[in-house]
Parts: C-alpha cells; sequence; structure tokens
C-alpha cells in the first residue's frame, strides 16, 4: 500500500514546492496593481492590455520571443553558477564581452561561408563570455573575493572596453566622420542567423487568421531561440544526467561535505562560472548575428543589452533555477517587457513599472524559497526517523 501511495505522494510534494512560485507571482501582481491604482490607472485593464500587447498578434508574440532570446540565455547561465555555489551577476558584461569577440569574428572572416562564420563567431562569443566571467570565478574559488562585487565591477569594464572599441578599432570606416556612432561595421548576409518560421497547414492558417501558413515569417524572430531551447536541454543534460553536473551541484548544496567526498571544490566554482559567463556570451553574439547585424551602443550597458543581463537573473529564480523552467519563465519576462509598452501607450502608465513589477517578483520567489527549503528540511527529517525506525527492528 505504501510503495502504491509514493508516486502520489511525490507528486503532490511537486505540487507544493511549485506552489510558492505562483502565489509570489500573484503576490508581485497584487502590490503592482496598488501602485497602478495610485497612478490613476485601472489594474486590470492594466493587465489585459499587457497581456494584449505581449500576445496578442503574431507580431508581439514574435516581439516577445525576440525580447525573451537573451535572457533565456542569461538564465541558462544563471542557473549553472547558482547550482555551483556562485553568484553572477556579470551578465551584462559577459553579454558585451561575447558580442564583441563574435561580432570581431564575424567582420573578420567576411569572405568565408555562413555555416563557417556563424560556428566560429559562436565559438568565440561563447569563449569570451566564459573567460571574462572566469576572472571572478578564479578570484572566487582561489582568493575568496566576493564574486557579487568582481562581476559588478566588471561589468564596467566590459562597457568601458566596448565604448573604447566601438570609437577605435571597431569603428564602421562609414562613421568616421563627424558623427562618429560608436557601431561596427555591419556583418555579411550569410553571416545573419536564418529567420524562424513555422508552417502551419492551410486550414489552421485560416482558422487563426493568418493570410500566409508561415507562421513568424513576416517578424523578426530569428533561430537564436533554437539555438536557446537546445542549450537549455543540454545544461539541464549535463547538471542532472553528469558526474561533472553531480560535482558542481554538490559543491552548490554543501562545499564542505563536497570537498569531504573528494570533489575539487575551486574547480568546480571556477568551471560553474565559466559555463555561465559562455552562455552569456551566446546571448551577446546571437543577438547581433539574429537581430542587430552589427555591435552598437549609446555608451551604457542597457544601450546594448536592454538589461537582459538582470532581467535573466529573474527569470532563472523564477524558473526554480533549473534550465528547462527558465525557458517559460524567459518567455513571461519578454512579454511583460513587451507588453509593457503597449500599456504604456494605452493608459500613459510609464514602462518603468515593469522595472519594479521584476523587482517585486524577485523580492517574492526569494522569500517564498523558505518555504521550499523547509519542505526539504521536513522530508529528510522524515526519511531520517523512518530508516532509524527499520534499522531498530
Amino acid at each position: 500500500m505504501r510503495a502504491k501511495s509514493a508516486p502520489f505522494s511525490s507528486l503532490i510534494d511537486r505540487m507544493l514546492d511549485g506552489l510558492p512560485l505562483l502565489l509570489a507571482l500573484l503576490a508581485a501582481f497584487i502590490v503592482a496593481s496598488f501602485l497602478l491604482l495610485a497612478l490613476n490607472a485601472n489594474p486590470l485593464t492594466a493587465f489585459q492590455s499587457m497581456l494584449t500587447g505581449a500576445f496578442g498578434t503574431e507580431n508581439s508574440t514574435a516581439e516577445t520571443l525576440v525580447k525573451a532570446i537573451p535572457i533565456l540565455f542569461i538564465g541558462i547561465g544563471i542557473c549553472v553558477a547558482f547550482r555551483g555555489g556562485v553568484t553572477n551577476v556579470g551578465g551584462e558584461g559577459q553579454m558585451i564581452m561575447g558580442a564583441l569577440a563574435g561580432t570581431a569574428v564575424a567582420l573578420a572572416l567576411g569572405s568565408a561561408s555562413g555555416p563557417v562564420i556563424i560556428v566560429l563567431a559562436l565559438a568565440a562569443g561563447f569563449a569570451a563570455g566564459a573567460l571574462f566571467a572566469g576572472i571572478a570565478g578564479f578570484l572566487k574559488a582561489y582568493f575568496n573575493v566576493n564574486e557579487i562585487l568582481s562581476t559588478i565591477m566588471l561589468n564596467q569594464v566590459a562597457v568601458q572596453l566596448m565604448n573604447f572599441l566601438l570609437n577605435g578599432v571597431m569603428l564602421d570606416p562609414a562613421e568616421a566622420g563627424i558623427n562618429r556612432i560608436p557601431k561596427t561595421a555591419r556583418i555579411v548576409e550569410q553571416a545573419e542567423l536564418p529567420r524562424l518560421a513555422l508552417s502551419l497547414p492551410q486550414g489552421i492558417a485560416s482558422l487563426f487568421g493568418l493570410e500566409t501558413a508561415e507562421l513568424f515569417a513576416r517578424t523578426r524572430l530569428h533561430s537564436g531561440l533554437v539555438i536557446a531551447v537546445l542549450l537549455a536541454l543540454l545544461i539541464y543534460l549535463l547538471l542532472w544526467r553528469t558526474t561533472i553536473g553531480y560535482r558542481i551541484r554538490a559543491v552548490g548544496a554543501n562545499p564542505r561535505a563536497a570537498r569531504y567526498a573528494g570533489i575539487n571544490v575551486r574547480r568546480q566554482m571556477v568551471l560553474s562560472m565559466l559555463l555561465a559567463g559562455g552562455c552569456a556570451g551566446l546571448a551577446g553574439v546571437v543577438q547581433v548575428l539574429g537581430l542587430q547585424y552589427r555591435l552598437q551602443t549609446d555608451g551604457s550597458p542597457a544601450g546594448f543589452t536592454a538589461g537582459a543581463g538582470f532581467n535573466g537573473i529573474v527569470a532563472a529564480l523564477f524558473g526554480g533555477l533549473n534550465p528547462v523552467g527558465t525557458i517559460p519563465a524567459s518567455i513571461f519576462f519578454g512579454g511583460l517587457l513587451v507588453g509593457a509598452q503597449k500599456m504604456q501607450r494605452d493608459l500613459g502608465v510609464p514602462a518603468a513599472l515593469i522595472t519594479a513589477i521584476n523587482g517585486l517578483i524577485v523580492i517574492f520567489v526569494v522569500g517564498s524559497q523558505w518555504f521550499v527549503h523547509w519542505r526539504a528540511q521536513r522530508r529528510l527529517l522524515q526519511a531520517t526517523s523512518l530508516q532509524g525506525a527499520e534499522e531498530k527492528r
């Protein structure tokens, strides 16, 4: 009887573990409703406008997915870093470094075939982001330097390096006159990531009022979304189906116990930061190859990243620090960003309110983790007591 009820009990436990996230989201939107009321806006109308702006049309849905792509890449890396016991808030800088390296390779290999340029640019972006994050990982592992401070400072290093290069050796020759807009030359057409279009049966296309059977064919959605989803699945398998992933998670769960078990804690910390930075570096190069086709900035981090480095942290937390769970979380936060624009147009509500909502979600999600940890400790105590009772028998 106990064996039959075990799967059902496990299902209930999983549902209860996911409940705090939903309650945290609900609480964040309740508080946001009060903020909207303070701005003389109807919360129901505002949220309806936001939902329509994010998913109401084919183009708005595509824009939501476009916004979600860099968030997903960085969120995947955040999952690896947090699972390895290090806090990576340097996604902005790592994304910039990946974009710099990937753009440089794409411009240097302009005469090569498209697939060769894309593969080498992606590899360069991953390597640059990984090495940049590895600096903070090395300092944390071997000198106990606080990785939060080091990654934040490295963000500024990356921004200033980008400004220096885009106003110097990487400046587009066509912009070398009076204006000097800091941007690189445009990459060649064969280096662009293909647009992503989904073929639908004609009947289904007519049912949804689509003019063509090619969903997203006339939007900006690109195949970087496929790369990001595949990377999420790959990192999930790495973390939960390989010995490398087990070591990373063991260090994140309890460094002392991992060291006692013979795991090189320092090596796993550095490795987790290398992987996290590599994922963020991919976000940068994919943004260039799939969307902008050149690297340009207004001199600030958000000028290129659009805040994806910090939104990726929120998405990873909301996804339960699971790469697969980060996929829908990234789409959700991409929808918030796109829907905020329509909400601003319809109601005159500042789009900056979305930043406040993101912060509220972080606060409530982090707070809800207490309940999850409490349940985990309770299950551990129950298992220990049951084992002791069976040994006495």
